[in-house]
């Protein structure tokens, strides 16, 4: 169908000037309201108002300005039917084949400090939405564009299809406008079931409602008899994994995905030249030094039968004395902040290596979320980092410097580790990683043997515990292994019985009052 008459109506105006000249060139009438028209009209532009348009004046401080019958019967009138274009006919209304909406900013109205509620109201569209769910209702007829993005596309069609706009375009656009109004139903939602009866903040809204766009279908799941799918968040946190961009390699899978965001985020925590290396969600490696290469080295020797197949984590340019490093191993994603171009042209020769590079921000998700049978599971995520004056010592014997910068990142690693953790490290290296186990004595025992293995000693280490330990059992295994001195959250009611037992053995142990259980 030719378009006529297009009504714009939009509180961003990125482009729309543009836009409306060339929606001019096909002798198309200009519907417009308040600050678009007023806009319009200034850059020369033929525009008739709505309320000229209408015969009825906004009214209520332009809180009705498109609900008028002249204005929805135009847009939800059926072309194939009859008794639709009979009554238009008869109420002299023509129809509206183009509606160019998009709404009041609400998220970003919510998003200032100090917004107020009023403030809040005030930015809830009402014309905006009904006019957009009329078009993409009636998309056989009705072109909707409620995204700037779409804006050139939109001209691309006219000209090729002398005025109109296709069918499959119609549809695609419809399924957009509505996601953007359900979107912004959903941040409407979120805030007023946020408020409590003073109308203060809570910290979880009565109801969640959640938006994610596809961005990538997965050839299967972590099974390959799983479905799977990578969707992304509406607006993505800064420095989040999703904003990664593949420079070369295959395709990421689900575990590829799963496991190279549990590196960044781990990475990313430390403020030296750091290297995680991660296997099944787990890190088996994390070094800080002074360069990448040295970083990676140690990393890698922490663990290198896990290692095999990992998934590396920089937060550091990289660069070509790395990458050969690295490309001596079997390794599946390779991240980092950048990669210069040299070391990307060595890279090529294993171009099936997946290498991502993603700039370094610090942002966190407000919600951490957990499906479960029923419903989701809904928390805070853990961005609690410590520092020495944290610390308790609860010990005779205090720890050196040394020891307690290690102590600092054996807690800051054993955050990212599954509970039950035990952490051993040493001059920034972790030595051995015990991860996941039902029992804190079994997970010390099985990362005393990957030192073992990895021929690195525990003579002199230090040791993290992601939890307290609930009987001095577990602090005798990491201690005879080499351990002399220990972090760990306290609070078990065999505290005294546990640093009683340190004492007996000299060994230094601090408290952190904090923990990071990580199921």
């Amino acid at each position: 169908m030719t378009i006529k008459h297009a009504l714009i109506s939009v509180s961003d105006k990125t482009g729309i000037i543009d836009l409306a000249k060339k929606l001019t060139q096909y002798d198309i009438t200009i519907l417009s309201t308040g600050g678009t028209a007023k806009l319009l009209f200034e850059a020369g532009i033929s525009v008739i108002e709505v309320s000229d348009y209408t015969g009825f004046p906004e009214m209520l401080d332009g809180r009705v300005k498109t609900l008028h019958p002249k204005i929805h019967a135009g847009i939800l009138a059926r072309d194939d039917l009859l008794d639709h274009q009979e009554a238009l006919d008869k109420a002299s209304i023509p129809n509206i084949e183009l509606v160019i909406v998009n709404l009041y900013p609400f998220r970003q109205t919510i998003a200032k400090q100090n917004c107020s509620l009023d403030d809040a109201i005030e930015n809830i569209d009402i014309g905006g939405p009904t006019m957009v769910r009329a078009a993409a209702k009636n998309y056989q007829k009705v072109t909707v564009v409620t995204d700037p993005q779409d804006y050139s596309l939109l001209c691309e069609e006219l000209a090729a299809n002398r005025g109109s706009i296709s069918s499959a375009t119609r549809f695609m656009w419809a399924k957009k406008a509505f996601t953007h109004t359900a979107s912004y139903d959903s941040a409407i939602s979120n805030y007023l079931t946020a408020l409590d009866t003073d109308y203060h903040q809570k910290d979880f809204p009565d109801s969640l409602n959640l938006n994610f766009n596809i961005a990538q279908h997965l050839r299967y799941g972590e099974n390959p008899h799983q479905k799977a799918a990578f969707y992304r968040d509406e607006t993505i946190t800064p420095g989040s994994l999703a904003n990664y961009q593949q420079l070369q390699g295959k395709e990421l899978s689900y575990n590829n995905i799963a496991d190279t965001d549990a590196a960044w985020e781990c990475v990313k925590t430390f403020d030296s030249p750091a290297c995680v290396i991660v296997k099944h969600a787990n890190p088996c490696g994390i070094a800080i030094a002074e360069t990448t290469l040295r970083a990676y080295q140690l990393a890698f020797a922490a663990d290198p039968t896990s290692a095999f197949g990992g998934i590396i984590a920089f937060n550091r340019t990289i660069g070509t004395e790395t990458v050969e490093a690295v490309l001596k191993q079997f390794v599946e994603v390779i991240i980092a902040p950048e990669i210069t171009q040299e070391a990307q042209q060595l890279l090529l020769q294993k171009n099936n290596i997946r290498v991502l590079i993603l700039p370094l921000q610090i942002g966190h998700h407000r919600y951490d979320l957990k499906r479960i049978g029923g419903g989701i599971l809904v928390q805070t995520p853990d961005t609690l980092n410590i520092t020495v004056a944290d610390l308790k010592i609860v010990t005779k014997i205090i720890p050196t410097p040394q020891q307690l910068e290690d102590l600092l990142f054996a807690w800051r690693v054993a955050k990212f580790v599954k509970s039950n953790a035990i952490v051993f490290c040493s001059n920034g290296q972790t030595a051995g990683i015990g991860a996941g186990q039902m029992s804190r004595v079994d997970s010390a025992r099985i990362a005393s043997i990957k030192a073992q293995q990895a021929g690195l000693t525990l003579a002199g280490s230090v040791v993290a515990s992601d939890a307290f330990f609930p009987f001095r059992d577990g602090l005798d295994v990491v201690v005879q292994a080499g351990a002399t001195a220990i972090i760990q959250p306290g609070g078990s009611i065999r505290d005294n019985e546990v640093i009683a037992a340190a004492d007996e053995q000299s060994v230094s142990m601090v408290f952190t009052g904090i923990r990071h259980f990580r199921h």
